[in-house]
């Protein structure tokens, strides 16, 4: 008995330092996060509900509904859907190609590396390099004029507007689908397809009637992630666009700036909006991830 009361007593200090160590190894993030996360979103949201001097209101909450915030909202949605739903589609099929589609291995690593890459960059430089290639003056514009005769914006395009911003929101969208989507074409079991064989279905229903319906819960849920992603974009936009495309966060920038009605409070509200929204699309992404890790297990 006292043996094993000494090895219970000497055991406890050491259990207990190792839990300081682990505790002080994520207190860093910690503090981050509540400096530059939690306490400034407690803050704006207090802000939506308060008056210049301090008094509570709605009235900045029901001044979301007039028709020039409702629209920034809407065309941030349109951009944010479009944008989304077209990096999901092209970097799927990207996806699929390096997964399951015999490309060497090196294709795959190298692929994958560029996407960590090009998945992170966006803001000025993104802008600066589309404008760089297919700008009115860009490389590509330039050269499809002079060697094809074919001038890409006598057809009505224009990199700054809505199809513009839509088309470089999926640079950063597109390989960002690749590196989420790709663990869950791995998980893909091959006995899966090979059953599937076995009991006569073709390639196309086993895609149709079983690979999808696994895959639909990561391929939801990764749309939506691609949804928020794009929906609090502002750098690329304001530096694209500049003021020509009313996007709500660019109105946002605008508002807090006090560059309109200075009215700050209104701004915190927009801000609320956003994040409520952001938020759906992100709890439904969590939902869905949830349900893709328990299908593959």
């Amino acid at each position: 008995m006292s043996i094993a009361t000494t090895s219970t007593v000497s055991s406890a200090p050491m259990i207990n330092k190792r839990l300081v160590v682990d505790w002080l190894g994520i207190a860093p993030f910690l503090i981050f996060a509540l400096l530059f996360l939690i306490l400034p979103t407690i803050y704006l949201i207090a802000g939506a509900f308060l008056t210049p001097d301090g008094g509570l209101t709605l009235k900045n909450i029901g001044d979301l509904f007039t028709k020039s915030i409702m629209d920034s909202y809407w065309i941030s949605i349109k951009v944010s859907v479009t944008s989304a739903l077209g990096g999901a589609l092209i970097g799927f099929y990207l996806a699929w190609a390096l997964v399951m589609g015999g490309l060497p291995a090196w294709v795959r690593n190298v692929f994958l590396t560029f996407s960590g890459v090009a998945s992170n960059f966006a803001g000025v430089p993104l802008a600066f390099a589309f404008i760089a290639t297919i700008g009115r003056l860009g490389l590509i514009t330039i050269l499809m004029r002079d060697w094809l005769g074919f001038n890409l914006y006598s057809t009505g395009f224009n990199l700054y507007s809505f199809v513009g911003l839509t088309i470089t929101y999926m640079y950063f969208q597109i390989p960002l689908m690749v590196l989420i989507i790709t663990p869950a074409l791995d998980g893909m079991k091959k006995e899966w397809h090979e059953a599937a064989s076995i009991l006569g279905a073709t390639n196309g229903q086993y895609w149709f009637m079983v690979a999808l319906p696994i895959l639909w819960p990561s391929l939801l849920g990764t749309t939506l992630l691609l949804f928020a992603n794009a929906f609090g974009a502002i750098a690329t936009a304001i530096a694209l666009t500049g003021s020509s495309l009313n996007i709500i966060p660019i109105q946002l920038y605008a508002q807090i700036r006090g560059d309109v009605l200075h009215n700050a409070n209104l701004g915190y509200a927009m801000a609320l909006g956003m994040i409520v929204i952001t938020g759906i699309s992100n709890v439904i992404y969590i939902i869905m991830r949830m349900r893709a890790e328990r299908w593959q297990k």
